[in-house]
């Protein structure tokens, strides 16, 4: 049983580290992006059009491109990694991408014929509203070919990665944020002049910044070795398995795409703005699953691949628990510091131009509820590898089977009660479900991990949330003049109590001696010291 962190911990971390850091820098582009859609179309019928069309494309990129695939792609290059010769692996490689660019050009053929009646299907309650299903299909047809440019690009991350070369690819994502905000922004103010419609330009920008996110990977590439063999060969062996582990894994990672899909159905029947409302909060809200759960899932997956291709279970158990520690230490103080903090985090970000007060209060109340299921959310990014590493990916698809349907049984309960805020409630609960599903899966499949290892690791991080909550709740009292005051004010105001918060949590947690925490900061003491 684990009774001390993973030795693999110090390096995850370490991988994390970067990952984290690059991934802040995108998701901070991608907040700067989201400022521009809220100054520019507020909460209102483009904005609502351009949601729901990107979100078509991407459920599928989701799905075959960054989801899915990734995972079984990593697991079986890392094997051919480790077992065989580098042309073997770049083959497998070269073999993926063409197979993928074949595929995804034909769905997305189909989806630019049928965009409209899929813009009906995803969201009748738009047929209310004139010409509104009319601009999201159009954006949709814009749209569509992300889908090739994002799947490729996950294909080299996941060849980067593997090749512990993790700053490079995790960075890219901040060059889709700045083709989106520069080149869209210039379109949407370039198109009403040739009479289309702004949101237009917004959507071409989408195309722009996925293209720079795949060309800002490929020097990096092409200094790991990649040698590109142009022949497509449907009886690879790798490829195959690819395709196999895909298979479950395309529902089994999907859980959340699912639930928004039905998410946006239900709340294009709300009252105007409320696809709106969401979108901005879940876009806070994938701050934090970006820098910690994306960040160590990256990070742990290789990890996790390598081990269990050697058979060393004890190693694989050992760094599973320790990753789930340091995810939970870092993303359930995130989720208290979002609740308590939601109106002066989004009145700060968004409320300017035609995004108003009323708008700042409706998306902080879904931002509250969707940061409840924030640790589960992260958790699973963790958990779901495991599975692709031990070979046995049918649990996460039972899984995501159990969110959806828990999904849909609670937004019915609730929707006409609470309206927007019921859909952000629902998709917390049934992810959390999802978490806790997977985690008895895999106490079974694993024989055992240390669960009271990971309990008391829990009660440690609870009680040291609970100290820097309640001194937020103190201190947002003692700011609230300059909470509710200029710019300036509350930008100053917001991140002092973030600092302050910050700070409390870590010397409670440092005082309460996590494992994984006092393993970090002996080895940058140790470092210090050598320095």
């Amino acid at each position: 049983m684990t009774k001390q962190a993973s030795k693999s911990t110090g390096g995850i971390a370490k991988s994390a580290g970067a990952v984290s850091t690059a991934v802040m820098c995108s998701r901070v582009l991608g907040l700067i992006r989201e400022q521009v859609f809220a100054g520019l179309f507020g909460a209102g019928n483009a904005y609502d059009a351009f949601v729901v069309a990107f979100r078509i494309p991407n459920l599928l990129r989701d799905l075959f491109g960054e989801g899915a695939l990734s995972a079984a792609f990593v697991t079986v290059f890392t094997e051919y990694d480790t077992k065989k010769g580098k042309e073997e692996t770049w083959k497998l490689a070269s073999n993926i991408l063409i197979f993928l660019a074949i595929v995804l050009s034909l769905i997305t053929l189909a989806g630019i014929y049928f965009s409209e009646p899929l813009v009906h299907f995803y969201s009748d309650g738009f047929e209310e509203v004139e010409g509104k299903i009319a601009l999201t299909a159009t954006l949709t047809r814009i749209m569509f070919p992300f889908l090739i440019i994002i799947a490729i690009s996950a294909v080299v991350m996941g060849v980067l990665n593997t090749k512990k070369k993790f700053f490079i690819p995790a960075l890219s994502s901040s060059f889709f944020n700045l083709g989106s905000i520069i080149g869209g922004t210039s379109l949407a103010f370039i198109f009403p002049e040739f009479d289309q419609p702004a949101i237009a330009g917004m959507a071409w920008g989408t195309l722009i910044g996925g293209s720079l996110q795949l060309l800002m990977q490929l020097p990096t590439l092409k200094r790991t070795g990649f040698r590109f063999y142009p022949s497509l060969n449907l009886k690879d062996p790798g490829l195959r398995r690819i395709l196999l582990l895909m298979l479950p894994a395309t529902i089994g990672l999907s859980a959340t795409q699912f639930n928004i899909f039905i998410n946006t159905r239900f709340a294009s029947s709300c009252v105007e703005g409320s696809v709106s409302w969401l979108n901005y909060a879940f876009r806070l809200v994938q701050l934090p699953i970006g820098v910690f759960g994306v960040a160590f899932s990256i990070a742990a997956m290789p990890v996790l691949a390598k081990l269990a291709a050697q058979k060393d279970i004890l190693g694989l158990k050992q760094t599973f628990s320790s990753s789930l520690i340091m995810v939970c230490s870092l993303t359930i103080p995130a989720s208290a510091g979002l609740i308590i903090l939601s109106d002066s985090i989004i009145g700060l970000i968004f409320e300017r131009g035609a995004f108003t007060n009323l708008d700042t209060l409706r998306t902080a109340e879904a931002l509250s509820f969707y940061a409840l299921g924030l640790f589960a959310y992260s958790a699973v990014k963790i958990m779901v590898p495991v599975f692709f590493a031990i070979g046995d990916t049918k649990y996460p698809v039972i899984g995501s089977f159990l969110a959806v349907v828990a999904n849909i049984c609670i937004i019915l309960l609730t929707i006409d009660s609470f309206q927007h805020k019921a859909i952000a409630l629902s998709t917390s609960c049934s992810m959390v479900l999802n978490f806790l599903f997977l985690g008895a899966v895999l106490h079974r499949k694993l024989e055992g991990y240390s669960l009271s290892y990971l309990f008391w690791g829990i009660i440690k991080i609870l009680l040291a949330t609970a100290c820097m909550a309640v001194m937020l709740l103190y201190a947002k009292d003692f700011c609230l003049e300059w909470l509710e005051g200029g710019l300036f004010q509350r930008l100053v105001s917001v991140f002092l109590l973030i600092g302050l918060g910050s700070a409390l949590y870590g010397a409670c947690l440092y005082l309460l001696k996590l494992p994984e925490l006092t393993l970090l900061t002996d080895k940058m003491v140790q470092r210090l010291k050598k320095s």
